[in-house]
């Protein structure tokens, strides 16, 4: 599991610098100005990429019954599109080669969550959680290491990126992939009764798919518009402290995720977990919503972004538990990842509907009922697996 963490570590810090950070710089290099419409279009046309690859290398390793030579074929093609990226002199050649590295880079991630699921057994998922956790925080120091001009050179920041990644993808390859456990992939039964249990598995999908499309509604508007929110409360508001804020909160949810996963493990009671981080997700919201003053603001924000952070890294590892076929799981893990990128399309939508006419105000208390609706949703499970 540790190793498999850290491997899903490396994985957020092939793309956590470059979306957040590098990607920005490199097209301001090229454009000669920040170019709000440019960027747009990369992480747009990279995104639906991303979606489709993520699929469809899922269902790959699905039926080649082996993960891990993805993983390396993943590795490898991502970390030299990712050179090559800063290599680019066009903004028609960054877009191609976004998209390129987004092929690679889903066909060493959509394998390698499928490949936790084959290994880790339902007992441990929680505490699997936990440790996914380190993910989110692992890429934003990443990117923090990267940009310290006094540690890396302005030139090898992508080189450094990609070889980061490769420092902590290789090591499950090279130590964990004879590591099987039959148990976990044995096909799905057929019959009336095997089907009628893979009916209620299927609701069960159903809601963890929506209840985590709902919070990361609202976990993309704010990775989006923290700081422009902050700015219309405080107008000196520095970048700075937003980005220390941010990492601070995803440092934090480490220890407290691993905490509340391995309780979910050992009390039997694996989506418990998940219904408090919603709820306090909704709760912070909330506060963001009716605060004011920005201490009161800050106060909702960290709320928010640790329960927020706890959710999604419990919920990707209780999703394995949940899939009705072992057979499919890499496939299955691939539609779940649009929960990840379909919010990214709708999010800016109802930004722009409701923050020029009614602030963010409104925008946040939508959220909060859309965290809200997510607890709902899994609280009222009938059966919990």
């Amino acid at each position: 599991m540790t190793l498999l963490a850290l491997a899903a570590g490396g994985g957020s810090i092939a793309y956590v610098p470059l979306l957040t950070v590098l990607l920005p710089l490199k097209i301001t290099a090229l454009m000669g100005t920040e170019d709000v419409a440019a960027l747009a279009r990369v992480t747009f046309y990279g995104a639906i990429i991303a979606s489709l690859a993520n699929i469809a290398f899922g269902m790959l390793s699905d039926r080649s019954g082996t993960r891990w030579p993805w993983i390396v074929a993943g590795l490898v093609i991502s970390s030299a599109l990712l050179i090559a990226i800063g290599r680019a002199e066009h903004l028609a050649e960054l877009i191609v080669l976004v998209m390129a590295w987004q092929v690679g880079l889903n066909m060493m991630l959509g394998p390698l969550f499928a490949w936790a699921g084959d290994c880790v057994p339902d007992s441990q998922k929680g505490t699997l959680g936990g440790l996914l956790a380190m993910a989110p925080a692992m890429g934003a120091l990443a990117g923090s290491f990267v940009t310290f001009e006094n540690l890396v050179g302005v030139e090898f920041r992508l080189e450094t990126v990609a070889i980061l990644v490769a420092l902590l993808v290789l090591p499950v390859v090279i130590f964990g992939r004879r590591q099987t456990r039959p148990e976990l992939l044995v096909p799905a039964a057929s019959g009336d009764d095997a089907e009628a249990v893979r009916a209620g598995a299927r609701s069960m999908v159903a809601r963890m798919w929506l209840a985590r499309f709902l919070v990361q509604i609202a976990e993309a508007g704010l990775f989006a518009f923290l700081l422009f929110w902050l700015r219309s409360i405080a107008a000196n508001f520095h970048e700075n402290t937003a980005a220390n804020i941010f990492s601070a909160v995803l440092v934090v949810s480490v220890p407290i995720s691993l905490m509340l996963g391995r309780w979910s493990d050992r009390a039997g009671r694996p989506l418990a977990p998940l219904v408090m981080a919603a709820t306090a997700s909704a709760s912070g919201l909330a506060i963001m919503a009716v605060a004011q003053g920005l201490e009161l603001a800050i106060v909702g924000y960290v709320l928010f972004g640790i329960a927020a952070t706890i959710f999604l890294s419990l919920h990707t590892a209780q999703t394995l538990r949940v899939l009705p076929k072992p057979q499919h799981r890499g496939r299955d893990l691939g539609i779940f990842n649009l929960t990840n990128t379909v919010p990214s399309l709708v999010m800016p939508w109802l930004t722009l509907t409701l923050v020029p006419s009614f602030g963010f105000a409104a925008l946040f208390a939508l959220f909060a009922s859309l965290a809200a609706l997510a607890a709902g949703l899994l609280a009222s499970t009938p059966k919990r697996p």
